[in-house]
């Protein structure tokens, strides 16, 4: 069913030995009774090809199987953070796999065709060098993710610090934007020039008074520059030796002066602070976009390749030489896959045969205490047969 490989959210991969039969229909081959009978044929099946790899001893293997189960973890990690970077920047649902593409082509396409990239992980190369291979380039990816992000949450802390400091009331916000040369005295040996931010209940008060606040106040110098809703800012000039006092007299009075210098080198680099924080911000957008999804799609590719490494270690771990094996990737449907992995386990549980103490579905106790003296190392959750889930 080509539907449910769109709508599935979980896969499973599942390898069983070659002319393998399900216990629950022996006069099927396992293809037939997984595309016709497992929860009702509403699985989308197809074949997960693995090649064969340089197999070395049972020990490394036993390594291998530990440093894959690791790795797995680690790119599925490295995978979920790419989806929440994208899904906080709005490029992408948290279901990423709907959206952006593998090697230029959906994700069920790419589960469905899956081939081991021979040409770039070489067949000739022992599983450890693969696997050293395939988790540093994703361990790569992740670093250069993460340091863009890092430097892109920074830009974006800078852009808001810089656009805070263009809103709120005249009592807080930045007045580079506002005044002009002509609202200051300059180059002047005994005057200057305060700005004072007024609540405008008190307007008439401080224009009635301002003048008499300290000594050396020029009269009727008090002039709006602008106003808001709650505040108008004012500019007055004095003689500098009085200027401070003027300031403490205000604020006694709960008018709000504002310590302002006016230099035309700093007007001009506030009112480019802002442009050059919004250009930085929307460059490292881009550029982080741009590396996330790139970085997922390339993940993405590694992780299936480890994914496929695992299945052919555990698959030689669990069945032996020659390394025969029937491998496939199962689309289930939503809110199937607890039944479908009984199915399976009902069918192929006899593949534990009698080393296992099983329930009555045919699962691997945990508290047996007859495993082979290996495969507690292999997997936690011990299968009769290797099955992998895959959450996207």
């Amino acid at each position: 069913m080509a539907t449910a490989l769109y709508a599935a959210n979980e896969f499973i991969l599942l390898s069983l030995p070659e002319n393998t039969k399900p216990s629950t229909s022996s006069s099927k081959d396992v293809d037939s009774w997984l595309q016709e009978d497992l929860i009702g044929g509403r699985v989308f099946v197809s074949d997960f090809k693995i090649p064969e790899f340089k197999i070395g001893s049972l020990d490394s293997l036993i390594v291998e199987s530990e440093e894959l189960a690791k790795y797995d973890a680690q790119i599925g990690g490295s995978i979920a953070k790419i989806v929440e970077i994208l899904s906080g920047l709005n490029e992408t649902s948290t279901n990423a796999f709907k959206t952006v593409p593998i090697n230029n082509v959906p994700i069920p396409e790419y589960l469905e065709n899956f081939q081991w990239q021979t040409r770039k992980f070489k067949l000739d190369k022992p599983i450890a060098e693969l696997i050293e291979l395939i988790s540093g380039e994703a361990a790569q990816l992740d670093a250069d993710v993460r340091a863009t992000f890092s430097n892109y949450n920074n830009a974006k802390t800078s852009l808001v610090a810089a656009e805070r400091k263009k809103t709120g009331d005249l009592s807080v916000r930045s007045l580079h934007d506002i005044v002009k040369p002509e609202d200051f005295i300059l180059k002047s040996e005994y005057l200057t020039t305060v700005l004072i931010a007024v609540p405008k209940n008190l307007k008439s008060e401080f224009e009635k008074t301002y003048e008499t606040l300290t000594p050396n106040v020029v009269p009727g110098s008090a002039g709006i520059i602008s106003q808001d809703s709650e505040y108008i800012l004012y500019n007055v000039h004095l003689f500098k030796k009085n200027a401070q006092e003027f300031c403490t007299k205000a604020r006694e009075k709960k008018y709000i002066p504002r310590e302002f210098n006016y230099s035309e080198e700093l007007i001009d680099q506030l009112k480019k602070e802002h442009d050059s924080a919004a250009n930085l911000e929307h460059s490292l957008r881009v550029q982080l976009v741009r590396l996330a999804k790139t970085a997922y799609s390339d993940c993405f590719v590694d992780w299936f390749h480890i994914k496929a490494l695992r299945v052919y270690v555990e698959s030689v771990l669990r069945y032996g030489l020659p390394p025969h094996f029937n491998t496939k990737i199962i689309a289930v449907p939503p809110k199937n896959l607890t039944k479908c992995k009984h199915e399976l386990i009902e069918a192929f549980g006899y593949l534990s045969g009698n080393a296992f103490a099983k329930d009555k579905q045919g699962k691997i106790l945990k508290q047996d205490t007859s495993l082979h003296q290996y495969a507690t190392l292999v997997d936690t959750e011990y299968e009769p047969f290797v099955i992998y889930v895959v959450t996207l």
